[in-house]
Formats: C-alpha cells, structure tokens, sequence
C-alpha cells in the first residue's frame, strides 16, 4: 500500500493530563482521540467476541506508546490492557469516522442498560471548581496582582480555551491581555493545549508571549 493510498502518521502526541491521543498524518489530517475512544475500539480478540460492549472505561488514560514495526502502534492503558496494535489505517479510519463510531458505542452502551460515570448527575459541590491562577511579567503589574483564586462552574470552563474566555470577560476592558495569540498557559507547572482539561484545584499559569503588553483595541 502507498502513502498516496493510506497516510501515515507524521507526529503522536500524548496529552496525558486531557487523556487525549493526537495524531497528525501526512495528508495533513490531524485527529484527537479520546483515551476512551481507543480503549472501547480496541481490536483485541477478546473483546471483538463481546457481544456487550467495553464499558467502565471513562477514567482510562494511556501509559505508554510503543512502535510496531513502521505501520501500528501499540498501546498500554493504565488498567493494564497492552494487547491491542493499531495500525496506521485503523487509527486513520477511526479518526475519519470518530463521531459515527462514538455514537454507535454510545447507542450499544444504552442498550446493555449501562450508563457512563459521565452520564451520571454529580452532587452540587462537584459542579463548581476553584483555581489558583498565577500571572506573570507585565500581567502583574496589569492586572494588579500576581496571583488569584478563581471560582467558576466547573460547565463554563472545562478547558484552558474557555477559562481564558471567562477570565478575560471578568477582566472587562483589561480582558484583551489574556488573548490566546498573545499568552500560552501552564497547568500545573506544565505548558497546556487549548484543549487541556481543567480539574478542581489546578494551578494555572499565565505567561506572556512579549515583554511589552499588546496595546488596547481600539473603539
């Protein structure tokens, strides 16, 4: 098989804290897979012969990645499940198909009467989360602080992308220093994606990308 006929991954990369699996191909499709995504659609002889579906997986996350030859990978999931290889035309094909195939394991999960821990109603206190925020260079000086505890529900900002929204609608006219072009974002003393997740009780850095601060937008 050609690279025209089947594209091969050009760069994989964990994002371990979002549990997400990204892969670019060299057709310059680039696919995010969720670590439950691959776990459920494992192809191991022993769960394709299921006729109920993986469930119980909404917490997994990925240990480890491990080359197989120059045409799949193989994965080791922290429940201890290493025996599935995933050749680069399985992870092309499910990331071409991911919503149909999601919601095809959502419909078989249903119908074995299981429901998702992510399904399920939490209690009221685990509907807000508080951050301690932590700015930096000309931020402090801007902003008039260095560091402050944010409290928001946890719905309005599961990720960096939409905390920066929130943060900067709280700031009113100083919200333009917190433009995604013109910060990058550190969780937990790691530098973060727009798409990492945010957990009750993270740090959150806020890092400049210039020393001189942008200036306001004009009316």
């Amino acid at each position: 098989m050609s690279e025209k006929e089947h594209p091969v991954p050009t760069e994989i990369n964990l994002h371990r804290k979002s549990r997400l699996l990204e892969v670019s191909f060299s057709d310059g499709s680039r696919f995010r897979f969720p670590c439950e995504f691959l776990r459920v659609h494992s192809r191991a002889a022993e769960e394709v012969t299921r006729d109920k579906p993986v469930v119980g997986k909404e917490n997994v996350n990925i240990d480890r990645i491990e080359p197989q030859g120059n045409y799949a990978i193989r994965i080791v999931f922290d429940d201890g499940h290493d025996t599935t290889a995933f050749s680069w035309e399985t992870l092309y094909d499910l990331g071409l198909n991911q919503e149909k195939y999601w919601q095809e394991y959502l419909e078989k999960v249903k119908a074995a009467g299981y429901r998702r821990e992510s399904d399920e109603p939490g209690p009221a206190a685990s509907d807000e989360m508080t951050l301690k925020v932590l700015y930096f260079n000309y931020l402090v000086n801007k902003l008039g602080r260095q560091e402050e505890t944010v409290k928001l529900p946890r719905k309005l900002a599961p990720d960096v992308e939409s905390f920066l929204k929130v943060l900067a609608r709280r700031k009113l006219d100083r919200g333009y220093l917190l433009a995604p072009e013109t910060v990058r974002v550190t969780v937990n003393r790691q530098f973060a994606e727009p798409f990492t997740k945010l957990e009750d009780g993270d740090e959150v850095g806020i890092v400049p990308n210039s020393p001189t601060p942008p200036p306001p937008p004009r009316d």
